[in-house]
């Protein structure tokens, strides 16, 4: 069975916009958490989104990959530079934490637009 990053993302989020309407104040408060977590400061926004991808990758959380993938992607992340992350995860999380960089590497390639 093959994950398919697009359709995890665009699930998750239609899911997220039923939170946004039913607890809007706790999605305020995480969107506002989420926000001030990754704005550059002595990190930029780009080594923190890597930080992110390697804690999604260790806790094995699909949407999470998919997300800060696209958000990397957005930032212009190089591939070398979301290996170099993966290659930390692996050593950190051992043979769980390898799958999921095998997954995060599935993602990256299924969501990096497309040349046309």
């Amino acid at each position: 069975m093959s994950k398919s990053y697009l359709q995890i993302t665009s699930d998750v989020t239609k899911a997220l916009g039923t939170l946004r309407k039913e607890i809007p104040q706790t999605m305020q408060g995480f969107s506002s958490m989420a926000q001030s977590a990754l704005k550059d400061g002595a990190l930029s926004e780009l080594q923190k989104e890597l930080i992110s991808l390697a804690i999604a990758v260790t806790q094995r959380c699909d949407a999470c990959i998919g997300f800060h993938i696209k958000a990397l992607i957005r930032l212009g992340a190089t591939r070398e530079q979301i290996m170099e992350t993966l290659g930390v995860c692996t050593y950190m999380g051992g043979g769980p934490a390898l799958m999921y960089a095998a997954d995060a590497v599935r993602a990256y390639e299924q969501l990096l637009p497309k040349d046309e």
